[in-house]
């Protein structure tokens, strides 16, 4: 899950800078691509990635 959040902040952040739209500081393109990247780190470490893997134990 974490992973398609990644992917879409990606997305804006490529739609600001390709736009070349004016934002605050704190929606710039860079911003929010370093919170893409942190999302995409969260989701490589294994956070959030929405399967637990649990076993059945009988």
């Amino acid at each position: 899950m974490l992973g398609i959040a990644a992917a879409v902040l990606f997305f804006i952040a490529f739609l600001i800078n390709a736009a070349e739209i004016t934002t605050n500081h704190v929606f710039a393109s860079g911003n929010v691509m370093l919170l893409g990247l942190t999302l995409l780190a969260l989701h490589v470490a294994g956070i959030g990635s929405g399967w637990a893997g649990r076993t059945r134990r009988r």
